[in-house]
């Protein structure tokens, strides 16, 4: 090799080594300690939200299997290719189905144990569950009480093993959120940590339940505003936490998609005009399901009876219907899969859709305990079963394939009752492994919600993150933006001065009705050199001192606090909440012991609360 090629390859080489060296070097400077502890703390929420949705699956498929089928005779479409492959030709064009006379008698009995173990040891396990999560997330600090996951949990399993209309993803994610509260809890973490744990359970618990590690995850940060709005930092611990309780809960019961679905794909841009009106369709039916749901919590609630009762009476009601429409009962998952290979007539998917919503808020409305994710997704597929079908009558030159309209179904509903359109079209593509329809699921869940942008089935929803009480504070600075202490000068008091030689009782009688609670001391010549509080008074009272040999120099500190009629109103509150103040003198800019006035925290306070309802309405207009 010429000399020249060596230099060349030695120049590389030490350029190499040099590159690789400084690489270690900041290896070596990162702060690990800051790095690995969301990490190790997302991981071990996972993994504890990972065996309780292992622990939940089991408990809750065989108290169902012990009720509905053996006690009962009850056994409704089973999930996956392999009982729709056992169906053959037959087709689901009636609500007949086999069952023991006595079956309405078993809802009952999981709401007497649920409305016993809720109303008795924790009410806040009443209901859907992520609601209750996501008040504790806005409202308390990310503080869950340590009851409530086991208590939540033996609720829903009695609830949803006798037959409830109630789905597994409200549960369990207030049994994840409650052990990431737990956990931050007993490791003395900051709120805003318990809070991110609070998350890194939910999107744990959900994505192992539904085999939707991103879906769970987009989900727990998506569900809290009504606005499409993320709480990002907690995005990446809820990811860890996520695709930890998914590998877990997958290694234990398996790792096919929850629904099993042929292959679908988008190809004709022509039927974006359909998916468009599903779109619509799915808004509207959503907007009766909420009203529903909540119109049967206000009668319940209204009602005089033994609260501890009531979901045992709606699990009577639930049973009556259930003679009726038998499909009404459990997560009904098979009704979504036989419908998604095409196996159940129109006019029954119609009628189960209906049907569900009532079974649904007999259910939960009623005190009972259960998610409202399942049956969402069974209205929603029902109804896009439906659609897809009287779609393909109507217009059978524009229908690819009418049972993609479950799916997608499925994708629109929720996503008009949850305002998550996001996290719902990621989910239903892993629950069902199928990613073909991605564009018009995208379409469906958008057009879904702003039809109705107000309306979900999670009360507790904020609109927007400036809307929520963890985040009011991280936005005084854009809404105190360029607002100067001048523009408050209306606002202020004129400073009560005191001669720096007075004498307690003078001083005391000069302030007596006095306004503020701060006094400037100053010179023959009126500058400031001190300043004194009323709690500075209180303090000197306390002391064993004659009151006639207490001077004001004596009271004051001469370290004052002050601001200029050109400073903004961010940099007057931090030295408000610096140092605790209520009030802070206002100083010439020429001449900062000259007072001009007093400037106090109720109006800095009252400006920001003016300027925070400007933003928030230009905020809602946009």
């Amino acid at each position: 090799m010429p000399p020249d090629g060596k230099q060349q390859l030695s120049e590389k080489h030490s350029k190499s080594v040099a590159s690789l060296g400084s690489i270690f070097t900041n290896f070596k400077k990162l702060d690990w300690r800051v790095l690995t502890r969301p990490v190790i703390l997302s991981v071990l929420v996972g993994l504890v939200t990972g065996s309780a949705a292992v622990l939940f699956y089991f408990a809750t498929n065989s108290i169902e299997h012990l009720f509905l089928d053996k006690l009962a005779g009850y056994s409704p479409p089973k999930e996956g290719a392999e009982a729709v492959l056992a169906m053959g030709d037959q087709m689901i064009d009636n609500l007949a189905m086999d069952h023991r006379w006595f079956l309405f008698l078993i809802p009952i009995i999981g709401g007497l144990i649920s409305g016993f173990l809720v109303f008795k040891f924790a009410p806040e396990a009443e209901g859907h569950g992520t609601d209750a999560a996501i008040d504790a997330f806005h409202n308390k600090g990310g503080i869950i009480r340590g009851r409530v996951p086991i208590i939540k949990g033996l609720a829903s399993m009695a609830t949803i093993g006798t037959g409830g209309s109630a789905g597994r993803e409200g549960p369990i994610a207030q049994i994840g959120a409650g052990f990431g509260s737990f956990i931050a809890t007993k490791l003395k973490l900051t709120s805003a940590d318990r809070r991110i744990l609070l998350l890194a359970g939910m999107a744990g618990g959900i994505g192992a339940t539904f085999r939707a590690p991103l879906g769970g995850a987009l989900f727990a940060v998506e569900v809290l505003y009504k606005n499409p709005e993320f709480e990002h930092e907690g995005l990446i611990p809820a990811i860890i936490s996520s695709i930890t309780a998914f590998s877990l809960f997958g290694a234990t019961t398996g790792w096919k998609p929850l629904l099993e679905t042929p292959h679908f794909s988008f190809e004709h841009p022509r039927e974006l005009i359909l998916f468009l009106m599903l779109g619509i369709i799915c808004a509207g039916l959503g907007k009766l399901y909420v009203k529903c749901f909540y119109g049967a919590q206000d009668l319940f609630r209204k009602w005089d009876f033994p609260v501890i009762l009531k979901p045992a009476v709606g699990g009577f009601m639930l049973g009556l219907l259930a003679m009726i429409v038998p499909q009404v009962l459990g997560s009904g998952y098979g009704m979504v899969q036989a419908a998604i290979y095409g196996k159940v007539a129109l006019w029954v998917m119609l009628v189960v859709a209906l049907a569900k919503i009532i079974a649904t808020s007999l259910t939960i409305s009623s005190g009972g305990s259960g998610g409202v994710f399942a049956p969402s997704l069974v209205i929603g597929a029902m109804l896009g079963g439906a659609f897809g079908a009287s779609a393909e009558l109507l217009f059978p030159a524009m229908v690819h394939d009418p049972r993609a309209y479950v799916l997608i179904g499925m994708a629109g509903f929720f996503s008009a009752v949850s305002n998550t359109p996001i996290a719902t079209l990621i989910m239903v593509s892993e629950l069902t492994g199928n990613y073909g329809l991605l564009a018009p699921l995208m379409l469906v869940c958008t057009v879904a919600m702003i039809v109705y942008p107000r309306n979900s089935i999670y009360q507790k929803q904020v609109k927007s993150r400036i809307d929520s009480p963890v985040h009011l504070g991280e936005f005084i600075v854009d809404v105190l933006e360029g607002i100067r202490v001048e523009d408050l000068q209306e606002h202020g008091r004129k400073p009560t001065l005191i001669a720096e030689g007075l004498p307690l009782p003078e001083i005391l009688k000069l302030i007596a009705n006095a306004e503020g609670a701060y006094y400037p001391v100053v010179d023959d010549e009126l500058r400031m050199i001190s300043i004194f509080s009323v709690n500075d008074i209180r303090r000197i009272l306390s002391e064993d001192l004659p009151p006639s040999l207490v001077l004001a120099g004596d009271i004051a500190i001469t370290r004052v606090i002050t601001t200029t009629p050109d400073e903004s109103l961010t940099e007057v509150m931090r030295k408000l909440s610096s140092r605790g103040l209520e009030e802070i003198p206002v100083v010439a800019e020429d001449d900062p012991q000259h007072v001009l006035y007093m400037l106090t925290r109720r109006a800095v306070l009252a400006r920001y609360a003016t300027e925070l309802e400007k933003k928030k309405e230009h905020y809602s207009s946009d």
